[in-house]
């Protein structure tokens, strides 16, 4: 396939350089297809020689319609000036988005009169319910669905501007509006699908088992993949209404704050954090405090701050960034859509949350939902959230068959960023599992933390979240509902590293009431050959004398 080269027709489009000398001599009989592509006779014919002679992956850069121009050197233009010259994407403007009543979707009213632009700064409908981003599925249709399964396997992990991310690689998916200038991004997303292999195999018998690491992120949990898209539209927003957006602020128990206060510190926005003292990780209170946010440690728990975040932002131009807005979801479901690339398009049997204030149950529901409604796949996998016994109306209301529903006064627990008893997303992520013939499960603390510690052995560093996920799993394999060859997907939500605390206090054995049953504390030793081999071979015991 020829090589682009900034030469234009009339209608501005690009042609190629095999072309180039018969279109200065009118000679050319120019036509083009959707992606840019001259087709004329003479083009065709000089396609299949220069094509032969252009690798794979330059012919798919070639086709995705975004040709940038020639420039003297690597360092002359920087990623974001190239997206502004570029080319814009194929029927860009004809993609929209707009807030309804999640009523509306919970009913499966899809043209409900109450609807409003995502540039207007609005958290709930008029009943007083929560909003839902509704995207022109029909508009994004009219590209078929091989078509966008190409676009985004060319764009993930590039550095091209935004789209390297993997959320903005689904942009038209995501925020399809925003200008490429007003995203706010540290190519977050593309995180690592982990084949847990021994875990799954010694563990389990299973041999499908993976880990999806959200942690693996740039604030260290999956909160980075919703908040790239609020900031960026509160980006827009300050550009637009700079009166109505001087601040974000959120209410947290730990991850939240801190991705608001990174995206909102790249952006150059000021950000305020409502956190309950004494409840959150040293690692994560620091973080924001780092990147220069207002950090209020305020005597009460997560239910109280969210309470006090809403009355504040409801009577200052301060944002509200917590989940209770929808498009932080928009960001999270990302990572379903992701799941789904990673397995080559293939959906798996079940996927299991960690479960709180319960807005990732639903936004993986969205990002699944999408993949199919565009045929991206054929079926829905099975949903289960997993609760900490200490904050679990969910699995509360979930064994009462959803008939009754009480919030809770959540008590300590180790999963900390669950630890919620009155969760905003309640009615979103119901209707999520019941779309999925979905599970609410619960973990102990004690059954959390040996969860975790079990599966480090076999390589990796849980945090107490995907302990409870881990827990889950267990139960639901040994009670038969998850069987051996089901391919099964454990959702991490943070990393191990923001949770050192109590790891040390699990493998210390300092936590009252734990056997610790798979702690591995480090064993004190005198400076002498002897004492040392003494306790390798007691640790290894089957080791051989080597002679």
């Amino acid at each position: 396939m020829p090589a682009q080269v900034p030469v234009q027709n009339a209608h501005g489009a690009f042609v190629p350089r095999t072309c180039r000398s018969l279109f200065a001599q009118g000679r050319c009989v120019h036509t083009f297809s959707r992606d840019g592509r001259c087709t004329g006779p003479r083009a065709r014919r000089l396609t299949v020689a220069a094509g032969q002679q252009v690798n794979q992956l330059e012919a798919k850069q070639a086709a995705d319609a975004t040709p940038l121009p020639q420039e003297q050197g690597n360092g002359s233009t920087n990623i974001r000036q190239k997206a502004q010259q570029r080319a814009p994407l194929d029927r860009q403007d004809a993609f929209k988005s707009k807030y309804i009543p999640f009523n509306s979707v919970k009913a499966g009213r899809t043209d409900d009169s109450e609807q409003y632009s995502l540039d207007d700064v609005v958290y709930r409908s008029q009943d007083g319910g929560l909003l839902d981003v509704q995207h022109d599925i029909e508009a994004l249709q009219q590209i078929d669905a091989a078509e966008w399964k190409r676009r985004f396997d060319s764009r993930s992990g590039r550095t091209m501007w935004p789209y390297g991310s993997g959320v903005w690689s689904k942009k038209e998916w995501v925020l399809p509006q925003i200008s490429d200038d007003d995203v706010v991004s540290m190519f977050e997303g593309n995180s690592n699908l982990f084949w847990a292999e021994r875990f799954g195999r010694e563990s389990l018998n299973m041999t499908e088992l993976w880990v999806k690491q959200c942690g693996n992120s740039h604030t260290g949990s999956f909160k980075d993949l919703g908040m790239t898209v609020l900031v960026s539209q509160v980006n827009r927003l300050r550009k637009i209404k700079p009166d109505a957006v001087q601040a974000v602020g959120c209410a947290s128990t730990g991850d939240t704050s801190a991705a608001l206060s990174a995206y909102c510190a790249a952006a150059g926005i000021p950000s305020i954090v409502f956190l309950p003292a004494d409840k959150i990780s040293l690692a994560q209170l620091v973080q924001p405090i780092a990147n220069g946010a207002l950090v209020l440690s305020i005597d009460t728990d997560f239910d109280g701050c969210m309470k006090l975040i809403k009355d504040v932002t409801a009577d200052s131009p301060i944002y509200l960034a917590n989940s209770m807005n929808s498009l932080r979801l928009e960001g999270q479901k990302t990572a379903a859509i992701e799941i789904c690339q990673q397995f080559d398009w293939e959906v798996p049997d079940w996927v299991i949350i960690p479960g709180g204030n319960l807005g990732n149950i639903y936004a993986f529901y969205k990002g699944f939902k999408m993949c199919m409604d565009m045929g991206l796949i054929s079926k829905m996998p099975r949903m289960v959230c997993a609760q900490a016994h200490n904050a679990n109306p969910l699995y509360r209301a979930y064994k009462k068959g959803w008939e009754h529903y009480e919030p809770v006064k959540a008590q300590t627990t180790f999963a900390s960023a669950i630890q919620i008893g009155d969760p905003v997303s309640l009615d979103r992520a119901i209707l999520a599992l019941a779309e999925t013939n979905g599970i609410v499960e619960e973990a102990t603390e004690e059954e959390m933390m040996d969860a975790a510690a079990r599966a480090d052995l076999t390589g990796m560093f849980n945090d107490p979240h995907t302990g409870v996920a881990l827990a889950a799993l267990i139960k639901l394999r040994e009670n038969g509902t998850i069987g051996k060859t089901d391919r099964t997907v454990v959702v991490s939500t943070a990393h191990g590293l923001k949770f050192t605390q109590s790891k040390v206090a699990y493998h210390s054995k300092q936590i009252e009431g734990f056997s610790g049953h798979y702690a591995n504390p480090p064993t004190p030793v005198k400076e002498n050959f002897g004492n040392v081999m003494d306790a390798i071979r007691e640790k290894f015991p089957s080791m051989k004398k080597y002679t």
